[in-house]
């Protein structure tokens, strides 16, 4: 599983998104949240915005990565 490394206490899906490389904008991001493709920790979540912390696990296209804080 990919692991995605936040260096503040959060990142937003859509952000989360880019970084990992599954959408290649913001507005990818925006398309395929809304229309319910991504899973936030097993449950879909239709809000760009969500703040992710670590350990939350986001699945898209059947791929998942995980946040990591590099806090930790």
């Amino acid at each position: 599983m990919e692991k995605i490394r936040i260096r503040d206490d959060f990142i937003k899906l859509g952000q989360a998104l880019k970084l990992s490389g599954l959408v290649g904008s913001g507005v990818d991001a925006k398309i395929v949240v809304q229309d319910g493709q991504v899973k936030v920790n097993g449950r879909v979540e239709t809000q760009r915005g969500k703040k992710l912390v670590a350990g939350d696990e986001v699945s898209y296209d059947s791929n998942t990565f995980v946040i990591v804080s590099d806090k930790e």
